[in-house]
């Protein structure tokens, strides 16, 4: 008779780790550590470790939203948006992914403008990235918002040059957030 196995959940797995030591519990940590660069870059950010915890994640949006047309590389929005999504599980301040968001709006936008690129879907998930920073910058302290809010603002005069609405349509979000200059 066969029968039908239930998937593992979190339940299952946090009730073997209770069977665990604190030696026993390190060498699992070394083991995921060791498995791969994510979760270097995850434990890198939650515990805060090294000069730069953004940097993975910058070159990570850098690879996707700027390659190399020379090496025929491809684009990847979803790619670029990753990075953000794993620094919010990893740690999540709200100045980091700050910077990650405006990162990912000053790369698009630079790669748009310098090769022309005209794709709407990458257009409408730049608009979309940028109305979640400035929703991101304007929860910050006064002291920290305006160096984003100023880079922000650079993004959008480079976008009124894209057509596609894409420079009117973050005019429209700074009137709407406050932050129009």
């Amino acid at each position: 008779m066969v029968t039908k196995k239930n998937s593992v959940s979190w339940s299952d797995v946090k009730t073997k780790l209770a069977d665990f030591d604190r030696a026993g519990l390190l060498g699992l940590l070394q083991d995921l550590y060791a498995a791969n660069k994510d979760n270097q870059t995850f434990l890198h950010a939650r515990l805060n470790l090294g000069d730069d915890v953004l940097k993975p994640y910058k070159v990570t949006i850098e690879r996707w939203l700027w390659p190399d047309v020379f090496k025929n590389q491809d684009i990847s929005v979803a790619k670029a948006k990753k990075p953000i999504a794993d620094y919010k599980k990893a740690i999540g301040q709200a100045e980091g992914l700050a910077e990650l968001m405006v990162f990912y709006c000053e790369r698009a936008a630079g790669f748009s403008n310098d090769v022309g690129l005209q794709d709407e879907g990458y257009f409408d998930a730049l608009v979309q990235m940028f109305e979640q920073a400035l929703k991101i910058v304007a929860s910050l302290a006064d002291v920290q918002r305006q160096p984003f809010a100023d880079r922000l603002d650079t993004v959008r005069r480079t976008c009124h040059n894209f057509g596609y609405g894409v420079g009117d349509n973050m005019d429209d979000l700074l009137a709407e957030y406050g932050a129009d200059k």
